[in-house]
This record gives structure tokens, sequence and C-alpha cells, in this order.
């Protein structure tokens, strides 16, 4: 007998269980517009160098705009770029060059004499085509030119953010409780993301951006913490993955509100304050009776236990569960809770470490991966906000598919095969032309729908894995390379200079690297959740043990039967002489 009996004996599944899950996963709608915000916030728009009064120069020349059009009239005052059918983002003539806007003058020839025009940096700032964003951080602060790396190090500095969350609040969570770190990361994420809106300069911006991403870690891991510990072993599949719909629609859902806003003050706003309500909301939760209980607080857990039996309708289970009935189900996690456990429990035994090396692989290749499909949306050539509703479509049959496998096939087969097929889109990806973007895209989004499954995968298997006593621990640890890998991304990107399909292999290299090894965790379809981490020796470890020992049974009873037959067949020999 166990927790996840006295669940079933309250009601299962029942309307508490509802209630609680669907309250934890609304947030979700917007988590995404937290971790993919910056293809919009910091999205790249059209630009040039400024001309001061370009219009009364060119009066001065007896042109006027009925003759030429405003982008004719900027051939005279900037140069074309390499290609020769753009101008220059980042440089201006430093006289203008009025007999480029005669007819005869084609862009060969406007080419060929490029080299001795003198040209000069834009010293009087950047105009910036508003068709696509009316502002964003890129032109608020010039992040263009000779700053254009700044605006993936925004992003990198978020995702620092969230690697230190998912390492401070991991273990806070653990010592103070999923419910109490859930409630202050609402409220963390509403007020600093909500102050990052009216952000001065960009270095205030990044300071703010870096704490909102803390928070973030610590709504993503006590959210799982608390469904997955609530929640029957047999419903723990379906839960996780419709769960993950939420943040699947919340990707369509920022495309739509980057679309109607396009200013990136408005839309940081629109995405953050939100969580205020959800702050509010929040302390209707109920925190883990697992985890009360095995912080010795049998008390506590026992009133959110009778909690959930009135709600579910089980009235008559308040009376028959007592503190005594609570800890006797759980009499053996009780005991190994007066150890105090850290961070190198995850390592200490042989299950625990070969878990733990496992998921830290398989964790940062999906996100590698994942965001390294995700957050340079513009390169695709297609309308910015059609694609993020393109890239949020696909995750929805994808994760349909996985919860099919995670039902009957498994965690490891599932969490495998996602990696393998995700890699397997991206090294197609390599050998198509460039020319043909409508495939690119096509396998891009298949690629990042089989890394979203793998997300949805991941973060179940890895609630399953753990132990109650340091499941938090265990998150925030294995998911910190999550949060290396989303860092590493971006900065893959720049690779690109040296070898176009460079950073393609390296994703897709580092998929199928952690999908091999996602083979060697072990299965938990349909096992109750582990409470110790003498449970998770127990239960993988023994099974390894039991098999060897049934190997060397197996053997001694072959040689048994062998040494039997010979001398079965001595017996007859004797018998024939006779």
């Amino acid at each position: 007998m166990g927790f996840a009996d006295l669940l079933n004996d309250v009601g299962g599944f029942g309307r508490f269980q509802w209630i609680h899950v669907t309250l934890l996963s609304i947030p979700g709608l917007l988590m995404a517009s937290q971790n993919l915000l910056n293809n919009f916030t910091a999205g790249m728009p059209g630009h040039h160098c400024t001309i001061p009064n370009r219009t009364s120069i060119a009066s001065s020349q007896n042109i006027s705009q009925s003759e030429v059009d405003d982008r004719e009239l900027l051939r005279a005052f900037i140069p074309m770029d390499a290609s020769g059918t753009k101008l220059s983002k980042c440089t201006r003539y430093v006289e203008a060059q009025w007999h480029l806007l005669e007819s005869n003058v084609s862009v060969i020839g406007h080419q060929a004499n490029f080299s001795e025009l003198e040209t000069e940096i834009c010293l009087d700032g950047w105009t910036y085509d508003k068709s696509e964003f009316l502002s964003t951080v890129v032109s608020e602060w010039d992040l263009v030119c000779t700053l254009r790396p700044m605006k993936q190090m925004s992003q990198t500095i978020y995702m620092g953010g969230v690697l230190a969350g998912a390492v401070i609040f991991g273990g806070l969570s653990d010592r103070f409780g999923r419910k109490a770190l859930l409630i202050w990361s609402y409220f963390q994420l509403a007020t600093l993301g909500t102050c990052t809106a009216f952000s001065p300069s960009f270095m205030t911006y990044c300071i703010f951006r870096f704490m909102t991403g803390m928070a973030v870690s610590g709504v993503i891991l006590n959210t799982v913490s608390l469904k997955v510990e609530w929640i029957p072993t047999m419903s723990r599949t379906l839960v996780g993955t419709l769960s993950s719909f939420f943040f699947t629609f919340g990707q369509m859902v920022l495309a739509g509100i980057a679309h109607s806003l396009r200013d990136w003050r408005k839309l940081q706003m629109a995405v953050c304050a939100p969580f205020f309500l959800f702050f509010l909301y929040s302390w209707w939760y109920s925190e883990s009776a697992r985890w009360l209980v095995l912080n010795r607080r049998s008390d506590e857990a026992l009133k959110h236990i009778h909690r959930v039996a009135r709600i579910n309708g089980k009235p008559e289970m308040v009376e028959k569960i007592t503190v005594e009935v609570l800890e006797c189900h759980m009499h053996k996690e009780v005991q190994s809770s007066k150890t105090t456990h850290t961070a190198y429990d995850l390592i200490r035994t042989t299950v625990m470490r070969r878990i733990s090396l496992c998921l830290m692989v398989v964790w940062f290749s999906t996100s590698f991966a994942y965001y390294g499909l995700a957050m340079d949306l513009q390169k695709f050539g297609v309308n910015i906000y059609l694609i993020q509703i393109i890239f949020g479509l696909v995750d929805f049959p994808a994760k349909l598919v996985a919860l099919g496998s995670l039902t009957f096939l498994g965690r490891r087969i599932t969490q495998g095969t996602c990696l393998l097929m995700s890699a397997l889109m991206i090294f197609t990806n390599i050998f198509v032309p460039t020319d043909m973007q409508s495939i690119r895209t096509t396998l891009a989004c298949l690629g990042k729908a089989f890394t979203s499954a793998s997300f949805t995968c991941i973060y179940l298997f890895t609630g399953e894995l753990y132990p109650t006593v340091i499941r938090q621990t265990g998150m925030g640890f294995t998911s910190t390379m999550a949060r290396v890998g989303s860092m590493a991304a971006p900065a893959v990107l720049i690779l690109e200079e040296m070898l176009p399909a460079l950073p393609s292999i390296i994703y897709g290299g580092a998929a199928v690297v952690a999908g091999i090894i996602a083979f060697f965790l072990p299965e938990t379809l349909n096992i109750p959740l582990p409470d110790t981490v003498e449970d998770v020796e127990e239960k993988w470890a023994k099974k390894n043990v039991g098999a060897e020992k049934l190997a060397k049974k197996e053997a001694v009873a072959l040689q048994e039967m062998k040494k039997g037959a010979v001398e079965g067949d001595g017996e007859i020999t004797g018998l024939n002489a006779l």
C-alpha cells in the first residue's frame, strides 16, 4: 500500500484533479509567449541609414517625388548590398550620387563602381520599415550592424535566467514546498515582466528579462510536480500530454497578440500582466500531500487529503483516513525522509546516477534542437506571424501521436524515437536546395514537431523517474541542461558563416546521440511514483539483478539437463551390454 492507493480511495482522478490540473495548465498558454517572445519583441525590421532632409536635397537638384518614388530616391544616397537587390543596411554614400537615378544606369554598372564611391557608416541613425513591426527593442535601441549580436544576447541572457531559476527554485521547492514557490514565481513573473515593458535602457531590459526567466523556471518546475503528485498513476500520461497542448496553443496565442499589437512594450505587458490573476487564484491550490508527509507535516497533509475527498464526492473517507492510516501507507517513505537529501543523491547510487546522466543529455539535446529551429523564424522568408502559427499547429498531431505512443509503447521508446526523427528531419533539410523554401520550411516544421513531442515526454518521464524526496532537485538539475542547450542554440548559428550546413549538422548530431541514450533509461509506464531513493534502486536495480539471476539459473538448469542426459545415455549403454 502506498500514497497512490490513498488517491484512489479519495476518488482517483475526480473533480478536484480536473479543477487542479486545469488551473495549473491555464498559465501554460502564456509560458510559450515567455520563451518565444524574443522573435517579436526583438524582431529585426527592414532598415537603412537615415538621410536627413533628403526630400529638400532632392528638390535642390530639381528632382520631384512625382518623377521618382522614395525607394528610387534612396539609391542616390545608399549603396546596394552584395546581392545587388537590396539597399545596404549599414552604409551610405558620403555624397549623393544623382547619376544613379538615371534610367540607363544598370545595377551591374552600379555594382562595378561601388568600390570607387566613398561610403560612411550611418552617422544619423537608421530608418526602420514599420510594415511588420511598429516597434521592437532592435529599433528602440538601434541593435543593428555592429550591435546586431545584442539581439541574440538578450535571448541568451533570458535563458541564463531560466537556467539560474532551475538551479535555485528546484532546491528551494524541495525545502519550502511546491505551492509556496509556485505562488512566488507567479508574482515575480507578473511584477518583473511588467516592469520590463517600462525599461529605459537595453541594460535594464536585459536585467528584467533575466529575473523573469528565473520566475519562468519556478512556474514550470513546480507546476509539473504539483500535477504529478496529485494524480493517479494511470492518468499521468493523459494529463501530461493534454497539459502540453496549452503550451502548444499558446504559440498561436502569441502570434495573434503580437500581430494585433506590433509594439514590443505593449506585447511585453500583454503576456506578463495576466500572471497577476494566476497569482491571485493560486492560493486555492493544495500543497503536495506527499511532500508534506515526507517533511513530517502529516496533519497538514491530512487536511488536504480530506479536502480532496470532499470535492471528489467521497465524504465517507474523511472519517476513515487518519494520520495513522496516512503514515502507515507511507511508513517507508517517512523513515527515509528523516535523512537529509542533497543534489549528491542524484548521482550517489548506481541507478540514480545512470538516470541523471542520461536525462542530462536528453534534456540538453531536446532544448538545443528545439530552440535552434524555433528562435529564428525570420530566416524562413515567410510572414513571421504565419510561421509562428504553423509551428504551433504542427505540434498538435505530433503530440497526439506521442500520446498514443506514451500510452501503449511506453516513455523510453517514445522519447528515443522523437529525438531520432527530429534528427532525420534536420539532416534531410541539409540536402534540400535553398531555393526550395517551401520544402525546407515543411521539414523544419516537422523537426520542430518531433522536438516538441520530445519535450512533452521528457517532462513527464523525469517526474516519474525521480523520487518525491528529491523530485524538484532532480527536475532542476536535469532541466538545467535544457537551459544550457537553449543558450547554446543561438550561438551555434554563428557557425553558419563558416559552413552553412554546420549548425544543422550539430543540431541533428546532438539529437541522434540523445535519442540513442534515451533507450538506456528505465521504463515507467503504469509504475507508481517512487517516493525515496531506495524505491528507485529497488524497482530498477532489482530488474537488472533479477535478469542476471534468471540467466544464471537457466545456465545451471541447462548444465543439469546435459548432465542428466549423459548419465541416462550411460545407463542405457550398460543395459544394452547386459
